[in-house]
């Protein structure tokens, strides 16, 4: 009676099958990985700036990086005559604008954008909203930030014959920067209640769910070797480990 061993025996095919899979998935668990330190870094960032005292802006505007999330001021005079109407956000199933008002500093020639909140769509795109604000002079604090982001931007940001207020499909600073008479950083100051509620840019979820799509990913890489290994597995008889 003869006996049958298992030998390994790897076959095109599934040699390559594996080979193509294999760092797809491998790779995908490293960068939900590296998307959860990301968000942790985010959270670290937002918890310092909350403990940092707020930033005074007619004394300095500070740079995109040091400005980001941190609690901050300004004393000036809005600029009504130039506005944007941010595009497609919507609240509770209502589509509608945020309305993007540069706030010119006090004692300075620079301004600040300044998210000054929601505002529904009318019924009609040949309509806008009223986006009338008072310009005497009056202080604003909120946060600093980038504002909501876009996944993809399709074309420029806005369109149109320049007239104001300005449709923006997406938050282009530098355009809005030049079409603007004055300087502006590359950042929002959101006031309000949503100031303190906003949630960090990119933040959709916590660092948590990425370990976990890591762990599915690491797992998915782990099966693909065991299946690999089964399927190449034969039994051989003892004679032929000798001829």
């Amino acid at each position: 009676m003869s006996r049958r061993r298992l030998a390994f025996r790897p076959r095109l095919l599934p040699s390559l099958v594996t080979a193509l899979l294999l760092p797809v998935l491998l790779g995908l668990g490293f960068w939900q990985l590296d998307r959860a330190d990301q968000k942790r870094e985010i959270i670290e960032a937002r918890q310092a700036a909350a403990e940092a005292p707020a930033v005074d802006l007619n004394a300095g505007l500070p740079t995109a990086d040091d400005a980001r999330f941190r609690l901050a001021g300004a004393r000036g005079r809005f600029d009504g005559e130039r506005q944007f109407l941010l595009e497609n956000q919507v609240r509770d199933g209502v589509l509608g604008y945020r309305i993007i008002t540069p706030l010119r500093l006090e004692g300075g020639h620079e301004a600040i954008l300044v998210d000054r909140g929601w505002v529904a769509a009318p019924a009609s795109r040949r309509h806008l909203p009223d986006t009338r604000v008072d310009s005497g002079e009056r202080e604003v604090t909120g946060r600093l930030g980038k504002g909501p982001s876009v996944g993809l931007r399709m074309g420029p940001a806005y369109a149109g014959d320049g007239g104001w207020p300005r449709r923006v499909q997406y938050l282009d600073f530098e355009a809005m920067d030049e079409a603007l008479p004055y300087a502006v950083p590359h950042y929002l100051l959101r006031t309000g209640a949503g100031a303190a509620e906003a949630r960090p840019e990119g933040m959709r979820f916590g660092p948590e769910r990425h370990h976990g799509y890591a762990v599915q990913w690491f797992a998915l890489a782990t099966a693909l070797v065991v299946i690999y290994i089964g399927v190449n597995l034969r039994r051989r008889k003892d004679h032929e480990q000798h001829s």
